[in-house]
């Protein structure tokens, strides 16, 4: 924990713990190191003891810009933390490899962490941040928040982890993606999508406190209840639809390499 980089842990009340993404200076971009740490932490908050909730916060004005275009860190770098493997591999086959590993495998696992995930969120979230807000349980946001998945212009469906017809209704994620404009706050409190929406300065008490009064009812019901959710997820083929969208998030890739001959940078990694 002492050697990590883009993350913090603490334990800010009674039954929480708190991860906070630490590289305002990037505002949060993700790299592999981040979302290795971010994994860390996460294991640490699950298997400990006095730990009934876990809130996931950011350091800065903005929680999230997503995928860092410029990172240098190689899935060699942190290690495979799931079962994909041939990283290397040629074309189509390692690139979607490394995807199924550090966007869709973490966010998926983030999601299914037997105990209750509360995301503190402020300023931008944009496409890749998406991916750390949405596989949390509840959201707290402030009321200058905006969310967006602007990828489309890039010419691929939207991020890899793509549950925004679960997370924002069928309408509003097709707004979201063939508009690629933000999600206001409120918009997004309308259509279900965060919990609750509250002034910049009470963003850190009100998760707090909300994260404290849930972290003072039973474990083993919160993981039951939390269980039985995800479960009617689930049984509406929420991962069946992850993995369709995956695959042509893929295909999108693979039409910029051939039609830019390589020269195409995409944001989504």
């Amino acid at each position: 924990m002492s050697d990590w980089q883009r993350v913090r842990y603490d334990e800010p009340a009674e039954g929480v713990a708190r991860i906070t993404l630490a590289r305002p200076e990037a505002a949060n971009a993700q790299d592999y190191l981040m979302l290795s740490e971010l994994n860390q932490a996460f294991d640490q908050a699950a298997r400990a003891e006095n730990v009934r909730v876990i809130v996931l916060a950011a350091d800065g004005k903005h929680f999230s810009s997503g995928h860092d275009l410029r990172g240098t860190t190689t899935i060699h770098d942190v290690g495979a933390i799931g079962t994909q493997c041939h990283f290397d591999a040629e074309g189509a086959e390692g690139y979607m490899a490394k995807e199924a590993e550090m966007y869709v495998g973490l966010c998926w696992r983030w999601r299914n962490i037997a105990k209750p995930t509360i995301a503190s969120v402020q300023g931008k979230v944009i496409a890749g941040g998406l991916m750390l807000v949405w596989p949390m349980d509840l959201i707290v946001c402030s009321d200058d928040a905006t969310f967006s998945d602007p990828v489309v212009a890039f010419g691929v469906n939207g991020v890899e982890y793509f549950v925004h017809p679960f997370e924002a209704g069928a309408r509003l994620a097709k707004d979201m993606l063939f508009t690629g404009r933000s999600i206001t706050a409120q918009e997004a409190l309308q259509h279900g999508m965060v919990n609750r929406v509250v002034p910049r300065d009470d963003l850190e008490a009100e998760t707090l406190a909300l994260a404290a009064h849930i972290a003072k009812r039973p474990l083993f019901g919160l993981t039951l209840a939390k269980q039985s959710v995800n479960n009617a997820q689930d049984a509406m083929g929420i991962y069946t639809a992850i993995q369709s969208a995956f695959g042509l998030h893929h295909v999108g890739h693979s039409h910029n390499r051939i039609k830019y001959d390589g020269s195409f940078v995409d944001p989504t990694g």
